[in-house]
This record gives C-alpha cells, sequence and structure tokens, in this order.
C-alpha cells in the first residue's frame, strides 16, 4: 500500500511545511576529534579580545547594550574607509544577510544567485517568498557575472565563493556594478581576509552595492556572532528598518566590546591570515600529490575532489578516523570534500589518514 499522505498540522501557519532549514556542519562530541568541516579558525581570537571580554565583564551587564553598536561602527569605518552611517552591525553576518533578502529582494523580478554557493541563501529565499534563478557556475566551478547581466531584482553571491573557494577579482565585480544599476549586488564577503579582493572600495561609487563580511573566520569570533555589512547609508538606513520592525536587539554588551578589539587589531589579523594561507597551500600540495583536483582557493578551506575514490568513502572513512570534513549531497559537488585549515599539525594528520585511506582502497 502507498503511505498515507501526512495530515498538515493546522496549528502551523501557511505553507510553513514548504521551509527547507539550513543544515549546519555537524559539532558531535568525539574523543580526539579533528573538526575540519566548520571552517573555524584554528588559531583563536586576538589576545587582545579576550582581554576586553574580560573587562566588559563586570557589573554594566546589568545594563542594556549601546542600541547602535555605535564606537564599533566608528571602527569598522576607519578600518575600512567609510563613515559610520554605511555601517550596519548584527548577530552574526548570517544575520545581516537575513535583514538584506527582507530589505532588498522581495520583488517582482527574480534574484539571481549561483547554484552552487552558501546553502543559506535559497533557505531565505523560501522564508521570505523570494523568486530566485540559479545560475550555474562555469565548468571550472568559477561564477561568470556576464551570466548575471540580465533582468533581476537582485544579485547576491559569496567572494570567494563557498564552498568552492574560488574568488573574483574586484574588477570583474565593478564591471557587473556598471552594467547593473537598477538592483542590489549583495557581496558576501565572508572569507576574503584569507586572500580575496574585497569589494569595499567599490561601494562610494555604486550605491546598489553591500559588501557583507563576518567576524566569525578571519578573527576568529565564530561563538560570539558578529557581521557588518558596508553600503549607502540609504542601504544602511533600510537595514536598520527592517532590524527595527523584525529584531530590535543589537549585538550584546561583551560582542560588541570583543568586535571592537578585534578589528582594531590589525598585527594579530595579518599574521594568523598568513598562517592559515600557507597552511592551505601546504595541504593543497600535499593533496594533488596523493590524487587530488584541489580547487583554487582563496578562503580558509579547500574544496577537492579525488580522482578514484568516492567522495562519501573519504568522508565515513575520515569520520572513522575521528576526522571531519563537509561534504555536500549536490550535483556536480557530491564527490568533492570541503576541508577546512587546521594548524600544521592537524592538516598533517589528515594528510596522513587520507593517504592510509587510499593506500588500503588500491
Amino acid at each position: 500500500m502507498p503511505d498515507p499522505v501526512p495530515t498538515p498540522n493546522p496549528l502551523l501557519s501557511r505553507d510553513f511545511d514548504r521551509l527547507v532549514p539550513y543544515t549546519p556542519g555537524e559539532q558531535p562530541r568525539i574523543a580526539d576529534l579533528l573538526k575540519l568541516n566548520t571552517n573555524e579558525n584554528p588559531y583563536g581570537p586576538s589576545p587582545s579580545v579576550l582581554e576586553a571580554i574580560r573587562g566588559a565583564a563586570d557589573d554594566s551587564l546589568r545594563l542594556y547594550p549601546d542600541p547602535g553598536s555605535n564606537r564599533l561602527r566608528e571602527a569598522i569605518g576607519r578600518r575600512y574607509g567609510v563613515g559610520p552611517d554605511m555601517v550596519f552591525v548584527g548577530n552574526g553576518s548570517d544575520e545581516v544577510l537575513a535583514h538584506a533578502f527582507r530589505a532588498f529582494f522581495v520583488q517582482d523580478r527574480p534574484l539571481l544567485l549561483p547554484d552552487i554557493s552558501y546553502s543559506f541563501y535559497p533557505v531565505y529565499c523560501a522564508f521570505f517568498g523570494i523568486e530566485s534563478v540559479r545560475i550555474p557556475l562555469a565548468g571550472d566551478f568559477g561564477i561568470r557575472l556576464s551570466d548575471y547581466e540580465r533582468e533581476n531584482g537582485g544579485i547576491v553571491f559569496a567572494n570567494p565563493n563557498a564552498p568552492t573557494g574560488i574568488a573574483l577579482p574586484a574588477a570583474h565585480i565593478e564591471t557587473l556594478l556598471q552594467r547593473n544599476r537598477d538592483s542590489v549586488v549583495l557581496v558576501d564577503e565572508a572569507y576574503v581576509d584569507f586572500g580575496g579582493e574585497s569589494a569595499v572600495g567599490l561601494v562610494r561609487e555604486h550605491p546598489n552595492l553591500l559588501v557583507v563580511q563576518t567576524l566569525s573566520k578571519s578573527r576568529a569570533l565564530a561563538g560570539l556572532r558578529v557581521g557588518f555589512a558596508i553600503g549607502d547609508p540609504r542601504l544602511v538606513t533600510a537595514l536598520e528598518t527592517i532590524k527595527g520592525s523584525f529584531n530590535s536587539y543589537p549585538i550584546d554588551r561583551l560582542a560588541q566590546a570583543a568586535a571592537l578589539a578585534a578589528i582594531e587589531d590589525e598585527a594579530w589579523l595579518e599574521r594568523t591570515c598568513q598562517q592559515v594561507i600557507a597552511a592551505r597551500e601546504t595541504l593543497a600540495a600535499q593533496l594533488l600529490e596523493l590524487g587530488f583536483e584541489v580547487l583554487p582557493s582563496a578562503t580558509n578551506f579547500l574544496f577537492a575532489r579525488h580522482r578514484a575514490m568516492a567522495g562519501i568513502e573519504l568522508f565515513d572513512g575520515l569520520r572513522r578516523e575521528g576526522i571531519l570534513v563537509r561534504r555536500f549531497d549536490a550535483a556536480r559537488i557530491e564527490q568533492f570534500l570541503r576541508i577546512s585549515i587546521g594548524t600544521p599539525a592537524q592538516c598533517q594528520r589528515l594528510r596522513d589518514t587520507l593517504a592510509k585511506l587510499i593506500a588500503h582502497a588500491d
């Protein structure tokens, strides 16, 4: 007999059953676990960040935080050469992205986005009822911006892209902006500090450009959830309207203090990013020697597939050895593994384990 059709729950809102939540990387508790599946920074935040958190953990926690995060916005503005009126901050870049989707992309024309990119974008589209068109990546898994020169109600893409790790030069983005002036172009730069070229320098000349960044990756603050956007003051005002209409709570006192210290410690950012980049290039070379195809990466992860072994075999084999990487059940990329860059010792453990798995499969 066919399976019975599930009865809709009358207590839920209309179209609730159409929502497909984002699936984060798994976070199991396994002894001696090597976690290379969520792109966390292996080096931790700046010592000045920890000092700032300790300094803010006092009696003032009984008071609400600054609703405008003004000191933080001013610091971000100084760092990127813009005024604080061009900076919006939120509880992680995912919140910033959600507000941007609601503010700019609920249109009569479709939102354009890559078919292989951050998997939260389609979740937002479903949640807000946004019509979207997914533009296929090129054969080399790069984004062809010429494919986006068509009628649209907005354009969004990650640069460098995730999960591929491939970056676009800012000059290519500028060409797209010159040809697309009637809708918002959102560039998600979560990984830009690991070798990408930021589009922030284009925001003054292009009032429809919004650049979103996070402190979770390069500044190692994934546990505090701080993100920001930089764009024309009118775009920032629109984001503030959405936030004030939906979730008016600012980032908390500890997060504001930590984020301010992280933004101001440029030396720590530069040093740790260079360490990650060096480890990434070493690991990429080792994977090539093991028979992998490795996409060029400007992020803190590699996207690679083996020329002989299936991705699911490698994924499961690594997990049995206490090493987590990320794999996606999606067309064209199901054989790839997304591998976060750890310390040199962690990367060596990964390399040695992969070599053992491949040798046993021969």
